[in-house]
């Protein structure tokens, strides 16, 4: 996904330093859920299989973390390298997953209408004189699909547009390659639009949202993250969580929106992100509300993907959550170990799975 910011933004990044947010009172009940034990005590996962994917992700040399959890219980938690497993990091895009959480709890709670919304209203003081009336039909939800029809911000865009004075502003200007709507367009000012109109309609940063809706409820931390020159927090990249963090935010998709018998987010939120709206031009890979899906060995895989490797998934049939976290060093694409990550879970993590399930049922 997007590089790191220039020097330029030093300034900007001065602001954005990671201050941890105080946990809930509750964080070492809640983290109880997903308390690990060694694999030798349980049946969740093939120990020889099990073996097999730590030895291949050390291997890897841009993996830092691995995390597996099966059924609410941490079988296997790895630092290969760089940070603590309790340290937040940069997830890069996976980022886009977050806001798309705090977009439901903000639909749910009323703060906002619908994925049908029309932004315009809300972003009425950034939209361009005289600007493309397509505008004014750009809904959230094609902010959270990538379907808002304007031009790219990421890739060769993302420079310019980082180092403007207004970052709405700059996105919203953006040429439209296609109508609101249409194909699938990879851009990190989409989110960043979405951030935007999130603060307008709650009149709260979206930093205090995800401490207040997510981070405290689930007993993690957000720290505050990078923020554009306007003060409004990067929508859709640079938000930090440590794995554990991360883990216990896909816990509460596989669990259908309640954790520790607290309703956070809404069942049917998470079945409307997970529903394919689109096609990534780049992996292939389906995409809905800020998450990709796909298929492994006969299981449905939905997953956050951010920059260099940052890796959420999901797999609800095997009551399986992973994380992967990695380097996210900017590299040539040619250098990405993604697809080596898809493979550890393909042809190791989801058999271990199956083949623990097959054992248990033995005995």
């Amino acid at each position: 996904m997007s590089p790191s910011f220039p020097p330029k933004l030093a300034l900007v990044l001065a602001g954005a330093v990671a201050v941890a947010c105080s946990p809930a009172p509750n964080a070492e009940r809640a983290q109880a859920q997903t308390a690990a034990r060694p694999a030798a005590q349980t049946q969740g996962l093939d120990p020889e299989t099990m073996a097999r994917v730590v030895e291949q992700a050390r291997a890897l040399p841009n993996l830092h973390a691995l995390i597996v959890a099966r059924d609410g219980e941490i079988l296997a938690e790895h630092r290969l390298r760089g940070p603590g497993l309790d340290q937040p990091v940069n997830i890069k895009s996976a980022s886009k997953t977050v806001l798309s959480a705090l977009v439901g709890i903000a639909i749910d709670r009323g703060v906002l209408t619908g994925t049908d919304q029309k932004i315009a209203p809300l972003l009425s003081d950034s939209l361009p004189s005289g600007g493309d009336p397509r505008l004014r039909e750009i809904e959230v939800g094609h902010l959270l699909s990538m379907q808002a029809g304007l031009g790219r911000t990421s890739g060769q865009y993302y420079g310019a547009w980082v180092t403007s004075p207004n970052w709405v502003r700059h996105a919203l200007a953006r040429p439209f390659d296609d109508d609101p709507g249409g194909r699938m367009i990879y851009s990190t000012g989409a989110s960043h639009l979405m951030s935007a109109a999130l603060t307008r309609a709650a009149g709260a940063s979206t930093h205090s949202l995800a401490r207040d809706w997510l981070a405290q409820p689930l007993g993690v931390t957000i720290p505050p993250w990078l923020r554009d020159p306007q003060g409004i927090y990067f929508g859709g990249n640079d938000m930090m969580m440590s794995p554990k963090a991360l883990l216990r935010f896909g816990e509460l998709y596989r669990l259908g929106g309640e954790i520790d018998g607290r309703r956070i987010l809404p069942a049917a939120w998470i079945e409307e992100s997970w529903i394919p709206r689109t096609r990534s031009p780049w992996s292939g890979q389906d995409y809905g509300y800020g998450w990709f899906t796909r298929r492994s060995g006969g299981h449905d895989v939905r997953f956050a993907w951010g920059y260099g490797g940052q890796m959420l998934f999901v797999v609800p049939s095997l009551d399986l959550t992973v994380v992967m976290i990695s380097d996210p060093s900017p590299r040539p694409r040619e250098e990405s170990h993604v697809a080596q990550l898809h493979t550890l879970l393909d042809t190791g993590v989801i058999p271990a799975a199956v083949t623990g399930d097959r054992a248990a049922r033995a005995d």
